[in-house]
């Protein structure tokens, strides 16, 4: 009877139902074989095939910028023919050119299978969020909570199994690094066999084909997405290179940092971001956000100008603030990119929102590290207004989007979508 009720319990707290289990584990071991690879990917490329380290970043930027314009017409593709459908071809696809990296001699035969790469991974992108919609429909914000819980732990340990690769620095290592990721690719399409086929939902027809490109609320939030983005790579990029080269703290710092900021993520996603279901409370959830990032931003810098033990405490308390930022960024984003979007485009949206993520990403390691620590104590603090202030649009960007839905405020309007009545 014990061990009956904990295997019981250990289900839910994967999901809710058998197809909300399935896209879990499917997600997970998928984020295991991203973390296997991405974390040592460059160390392959530059110390077994032996290219440049200014080719292995010119040739992954081509990808990256190429990549950017599948994501619109891989999502509206999934809202045409499935989305289930459209994620298990771009995981093929990513499966086969993750292999054929085992035979990258040039720089050129890299930017080429890399592009392709980063195609697939924009439409299956777009397609994912169209496929956790379309799951997750008993409680969409404990389940969207419980499938970041498992992708950031997939994360971990597919990083933590790079680190014996990286360790032992041979060859034969890294190519089980991406053998390993194409495996993961694959063993994540044939798991969603197991879901239902999702027929597409029908259009309106006084709807245009392209219809997040025309709606400025969702584009707005589109670039507010891309902007707050940069939180992410504040910690795994500028916070590295402060504790280093600006603070006495010691060396270990650099790895707590990363250890903390996912365990808290890990710990704490299912029960904040649990609550923000609706986009009002997206609104409200991002403003948090903003204003927890205005903290955690001087004390990063304060770090600068402590003795070492001092600096590493306060380290360490931003950090555990910073996440406890995100965890509200991330949700805040799950509930106003879904609730926004109307339900037979959901393919199309995101597809849109990972556009305007992925640019903020490319741009990221420019303005951080120009910028930001150009300016040292300075440039932390405006990073810290700048993630306060587009926290703050959040509110009045919800008050928009909900205003201009089609349906607002009667019984057909779409779902974890307030009626006016409720807001009034």
């Amino acid at each position: 009877m014990t061990k009956g009720r904990a295997s019981g319990r250990m289900a839910t707290m994967a999901g809710s139902n058998r197809a909300e289990r399935v896209l879990i584990l499917a997600s997970f071991v998928n984020r295991v074989g991203n973390g296997l690879f991405n974390t040592a990917s460059a160390l392959y490329f530059t110390l077994v095939v032996g290219l440049p380290a200014a080719q292995v970043g010119a040739a992954l930027t081509v990808a990256g910028l190429v990549g950017l314009l599948a994501g619109i017409p891989g999502g509206h593709l999934a809202d045409r023919r499935g989305p289930r459908t459209v994620m298990m071809l771009a995981l093929a696809v990513q499966a086969l050119a993750m292999s054929a990296l085992v035979l990258v001699e040039s720089w050129s035969a890299l930017t080429v299978i890399a592009t392709v790469d980063q195609l697939a991974a924009a439409v299956g992108g777009a397609a994912w969020g169209a496929l956790v919609r379309r799951v997750g429909t008993d409680r969409p914000a404990l389940f969207r909570a419980k499938l970041r819980t498992y992708v950031n732990l997939g994360v971990v340990l597919g990083t933590a199994g790079a680190g014996f690769a990286v360790a032992a620095n041979s060859r034969s290592a890294y190519l089980v690094l991406i053998v390993g990721n194409a495996v993961s690719f694959a063993l994540c399409a044939l798991l969603l066999l197991l879901l239902p086929h999702y027929e597409p939902l029908p259009r309106p027809p006084q709807q245009g084909r392209w219809a997040a490109l025309a709606d400025r609320p969702f584009v707005t939030f589109t670039v507010l997405y891309g902007a707050m983005g940069l939180q992410y790579a504040t910690v795994s990029l500028l916070l590295p290179i402060w504790i280093s080269e600006h603070t006495e703290a010691p060396r270990w710092t650099v790895v707590a940092v990363s250890a903390i900021s996912a365990g808290v993520c890990v710990l704490l996603q299912t029960r904040i971001g649990s609550r923000i279901e609706t986009p009002r409370d997206g609104g409200r959830a991002f403003r948090t956000a903003g204003l927890l990032f205005l903290i955690s931003c001087p004390m990063m810098a304060l770090s600068a100008h402590t003795p070492g033990w001092a600096a590493a405490l306060l380290v360490v308390a931003a950090i555990f603030v910073h996440s406890l930022g995100e965890i509200w960024e991330s949700s805040a984003c799950f509930a106003l990119g879904f609730g926004l979007a109307p339900e037979h485009a959901q393919g199309q949206y995101q597809g849109l929102l990972g556009l305007g993520f992925n640019a903020g990403q490319a741009l990221a390691p420019a303005i951080l590290t120009t910028v930001v620590l150009g300016a040292g104590t300075t440039g932390w603090l405006l990073l810290g207004v700048f993630f306060a202030a587009v926290g703050a649009a959040g509110p009045p960007l919800e008050r928009w989007g909900t205003r201009t839905r089609p349906g607002r405020g009667t019984a057909d309007a779409e779902p974890g979508r307030e009626p006016e009545e409720a807001r009034a």
